[in-house]
């Protein structure tokens, strides 16, 4: 019985350590099989709800050691995530971009469409448009925004004059299906030419045995960072769901060439209960000052804004 106990004894404490070493060593998570990294880090600021749960075990225990090893975990998700619990910047900026998949199946694209007109932003990026409810959007859209571009299901509206609209090929290997969900437009903004691309990444699955199935996102991700890496223009913004957290090494092909405000964690989706901020806005060659997230529509996501600060005359 003692044997047992001690075991036991071990067992809990081993738990904080890895919950710890899971914060820290996430990398170290291999990917295969079933892509486990990348479902581990798309969630994994959820990782830190281990500590409230650590600690009440060691006071039913009335342990003093346990409730100590459970400051390991709280340690290393301060460490990790603390930062974002800090105000957000509110310094000087230039540009407000609003991102918001809209939803195919909404029920209400006129609502929606006023929300995100009243929001005064000067680019609104929009996934998931579908007729007939792209006409609404349009027609709700058109007096804030008169430039507007389009290509197959992503679309952008702007305050300013829009040139050089061209669709971008993200389509991965293998898929038949009629698959239009990349854009790049050169936006003139007062402070100069800003390449703005709109993208949206394939959606991933946990499908049981066949793990988290995130390899048409990952291809895509590979796609688009090809594009940005050919993109002649210094300043960039990027507006899409990527489908998953900026934590997820699988975007990393993206993540790692532009930078976002991480002010706070600003859940995104489901609309319902956020859980993860899959929406995204980042940069290149300018700042981005501060994300948020905006009051639910008619969709399943939350609109995501950014305010962005130009830096200096563009190349």
């Amino acid at each position: 019985m003692r044997a047992r106990t001690l075991r036991r004894v071990r067992a809990a404490r081993a738990v904080p350590v890895a919950v710890a070493v899971l914060l820290l060593g996430h990398r170290l998570v291999p990917n295969t099989p079933w892509h486990l990294g990348s479902l581990l880090e798309a969630l994994l600021p959820w990782l830190g709800l281990a500590v409230p749960v650590l600690l009440l075990g060691a006071l039913l225990r009335r342990s003093r050691r346990l409730a100590a090893a459970a400051l390991l975990p709280a340690l290393a998700w301060t460490f990790a995530f603390g930062g974002r619990l800090l105000p957000g910047g509110d310094g000087a900026y230039d540009l407000t971009v609003v991102q918001h998949n809209v939803a195919a199946q909404n029920e209400d694209p006129r609502g929606t469409a006023r929300a995100l007109a009243a929001t005064g932003a000067d680019l609104v990026a929009v996934e998931e448009l579908m007729d007939p409810a792209t006409a609404v959007y349009e027609q709700e859209l058109a007096a804030a925004y008169p430039y507007r571009a389009r290509s197959g299901t992503v679309g952008l509206w702007s305050r300013h004059p829009l040139s050089e609209v061209r669709p971008v090929d993200l389509k991965p290997s293998g898929l038949q299906v009629y698959w239009k969900r990349g854009l790049r437009v050169v936006a003139h903004t007062p402070d100069g030419e800003v390449a703005v691309y709109v993208a949206h990444l394939p959606s991933v699955r946990f499908g049981g045995l066949g793990g988290f199935t995130s390899e048409r996102r990952d291809e895509s991700a590979g796609k688009l960072a090809a594009v940005l890496d050919a993109e002649p223009l210094q300043r960039v913004i990027l507006a899409g769901d990527f489908n998953s957290t900026l934590d997820d090494r699988g975007l990393a092909p993206v993540t790692s060439r532009l930078t976002a405000a991480r002010s706070g964690f600003d859940f995104s989706w489901p609309a319902a209960f956020p859980v993860a901020r899959i929406d995204q806005i980042l940069c290149r060659g300018l700042t981005p000052v501060r994300t948020w997230t905006l009051p639910a529509t008619g969709s399943d996501h939350l609109p995501v804004a950014a305010r962005i600060r130009v830096n200096g005359p563009s190349a």
